[in-house]
């Protein structure tokens, strides 16, 4: 991970040194070298009747107390929060009529407002500031700021609609259970335990739950310290289980003291393996875990193979010391050569690269060294124990030598035995026979290095064509939600998030980058059985109620995240070329009946509307293309012309056309264009058509 850090910085300082080099006007590059981050514990705080900037004030108080009370703690973000923007609207024909251009109201929106030195006047004893008022403290200022039109002032109340509201287009949303939301996402700190974490994170909730708001709510979304607190007791569980039946069929088959030889043996193999993993920086998580559930029938086989032959050489008349050492001498080369290759079998997993390797990393360390301790204390252990615990019985016959092998056990291994040696080739057919059906069988048994996980939650991802609004997306969101609503009783609780991805509450959950057109659904489901159920309906009410949405849904997986099993990659340097062959793929793979939800990266074509400038026509009227490009994106889209600031934030004054000139698709033939000596519409300079363009290019 630290190589992956550096690398990284490296990608910035590079980035950073050929960013003067880039064409003028390319925004960026911008980086997100963070994008790892695991925000295991993630709350959502609603409130009936409460404002998005009512919820985030209180998220943010949270989010400060968490920071300050809660040492493990690396990181804390706010999710879904809205952005609070003062908009100055005003219409295409009072801008003619009064005679001022976009731009003239900008600049004196920052004239007013910006904040410039006021100089100093240094005495013979002191140096004395000179600070100034009148900046815009609320929205009233921003009304009355004086407004030249034509060589007379106005206010700017007068002539334009000034409000404060959420920024349109709206910010990425959340909702928890259909309610919108803002989420407060909590990162651990590096080599913390995050089981405390999420103590800390409870006794600190309770608090702060006695302290909300009457209306307002925190909820639960994603508790990954309970998670892997229930991992961890699931191990062990299935340790104490495996121990159990383990030390059950050593004490049945080998005796009690026998038994408690290879009983003692477990724990101190454990113990030490533990002592490993933290000298080499291995945590306790699924991986490890695994590895240690698969070494845990391994391990005691050496303990019972040495223990073994300690007995067999007392029965022979050997005392303690002799048989122990016999043990040693006759078992610690054989047991010493197959743990090596054991061993070795997992060499391919340690030493491979790529993202699987790196997600098993901890499988051959791990059993490793769970193998090679357990062969040490086999050897060296084992048969001290065997001299202290170990009592056998002497049998000799008349002559008085040892008689070995004579007990009823062994009676019927021998007899079974010999018939298997007469019997030697109906034997070997029959061992070839079951060795076939084993190869044939093993065509039944499912490949899958990584199937999904068993936890709850549903993955349900939706996307419409490109370029439709977020206000499109919410809606279609929405109507999803009243679906789920009606299966609260197979629902434990679903968050939504419009416009972007969920945070990464889990490693290989992979979060979308923000887009209007998306939507992600994080559904749990009340148990792992009702999992399978509830994501078969989902998938027939997409279907059936949602032509125009591309879906998928899918588990939680155990590996390294995947968007799809299957991805097949088209490449060239013709886009239309690659498009084309790109869906013929597309088909050909289809045709499989058991593939499902087949398509591309690039989606449908974006409507755009193309501007072709007659700069004969600009050059007579004094204009740029540039000029007139930010003309009309200040009065469609809103241009930034001045900050305030409110409390903590800092809220921007934007400037654009009134909603009844920016929103019809008809009327932008109509704009009006300021050329220094009035307006022209935008018709004139230009000539408009409606064309498509890909939306994403991958």
């Amino acid at each position: 991970k630290g190589d992956v850090r550096s690398s990284w910085r490296d990608v910035r300082n590079f980035c950073h040194d050929i960013e003067n080099d880039l064409p003028e006007g390319v925004y960026g590059p911008y980086f997100n070298d963070r994008f790892d981050d695991v925000y295991g514990s993630l709350y959502a705080v609603t409130g009936d009747g409460f404002t998005y900037e009512e919820m985030r004030q209180q998220a943010e108080k949270i989010r400060r107390m968490i920071l300050a009370n809660v040492k493990s703690v690396q990181k804390v973000e706010l999710v879904g929060v809205q952005s609070e923007k003062v908009y100055v609207e005003i219409e295409n024909a009072k801008l003619a009529e009064l005679g001022i251009s976009p731009t003239a109201l900008s600049d004196a929106l920052k004239g007013q407002n910006q904040m410039t030195p006021a100089g100093m006047i240094e005495t013979s004893t002191d140096n004395v500031y000179l600070r100034y008022s009148g900046t815009f403290e609320n929205i009233d200022d921003i009304k009355n700021a004086p407004i030249n039109a034509g060589g007379r002032v106005v206010r700017l109340g007068d002539i334009a609609k000034v409000e404060m509201r959420y920024a349109e287009p709206a910010d990425p949303k959340m909702f928890f259970n259909g309610e919108p939301a803002v989420g407060i996402a909590v990162s651990m700190e590096p080599g913390q335990n995050i089981i405390t974490l999420g103590e800390d994170l409870g006794s600190l909730m309770k608090s702060v739950n006695e302290d909300l708001p009457v209306g307002l709510e925190i909820h639960q979304v994603s508790d990954q310290p309970k998670v892997v607190e229930d991992s961890i007791e699931e191990f062990i569980s299935t340790l104490r289980e495996a121990i159990i039946i383990v030390l059950a069929v050593s004490f049945l088959s080998l005796g009690v003291r026998t038994g408690m030889v290879v009983a003692f043996c477990i724990p101190l193999v454990l113990a030490a393996v533990f002592c490993g993993m933290y000298i080499l920086g291995i945590d306790l998580q699924k991986v490890s875990l695994g590895a240690l559930i698969i070494s845990l029938g391994l391990l005691v086989d050496d303990a019972i193979i040495a223990v073994e032959m300690m007995s067999v050489k007392l029965e022979a008349g050997l005392d303690r010391f002799e048989a122990a050492c016999y043990a040693f001498k006759a078992t610690a080369k054989p047991m010493l050569t197959g743990t090596l290759i054991t061993c070795a079998g997992f060499i391919p997993v340690g030493f491979s690269a790529g993202l699987a390797a790196e997600f098993c990393s901890a499988l051959f360390p791990v059993i490793s060294m769970a193998l090679l301790i357990s062969w040490v204390v086999s050897v060296m252990v084992a048969p001290l124990y065997g001299y202290h615990l170990i009592k056998v019985e002497v049998k000799r016959n008349e002559e008085g030598d040892t008689v070995q092998y004579q007990s009823k056990f062994y009676t019927i291994f021998r007899n079974i035995l010999t018939w298997f040696l007469t019997h030697r080739k109906l034997v070997l057919v029959a061992t070839a026979g079951i060795f076939a059906l084993s190869i044939l069988g093993m065509k039944l048994v499912r490949d899958e290095f990584f199937p999904p996980s068993t936890r709850p939650e549903i993955i349900v991802s939706m996307r419409l064509n490109d370029g439709a609004s977020l206000k499109n997306t919410e809606e279609v969101s929405k109507r999803f939600a009243d679906f789920l609503n009606q299966h609260a009783d197979e629902i434990e609780n679903y968050s939504c998030y419009v416009g972007e991805g969920a945070p990464r509450f889990v490693l290989p959950f992979t979060p979308e980058p923000p887009v209007d057109n998306y939507s992600q659904f994080i559904v749990v489901s009340k148990d792992a059985e009702h999992r399978e159920e509830l994501s078969r309906k989902i998938r027939e009410e997409l279907e059936n109620e949602f032509p125009e949405v591309r879906h998928d849904i899918k588990f939680l997986q155990t590996g390294p995240p995947a968007d799809y099993p299957i991805m097949l990659k088209v490449y060239g340097t013709d886009k239309d070329k690659v498009r084309e062959i790109g869906e013929q793929v597309a088909d050909r793979v289809a045709q499989d009946e058991n593939n499902t939800e087949v398509h591309l990266n690039w989606h449908e074509k974006s409507k755009v509307i193309h501007l072709e400038y007659d700069q004969n026509k600009l050059k007579a009227m004094g204009l740029t293309a540039q000029t007139v490009s930010k003309m009309v994106y200040t009065e469609l889209t809103g241009a930034t012309a001045a900050q305030f600031y409110k409390g903590d934030r800092t809220v921007d004054i934007v400037l654009e056309m009134a909603e009844v000139d920016r929103t019809d698709l008809s009327k932008i033939k109509e704009l009006p264009i300021y050329t220094g000596r009035g307006y022209v519409p935008l018709e004139q300079l230009a000539d408009i058509s409606l064309r498509t363009e890909n939306g994403v290019i991958g």
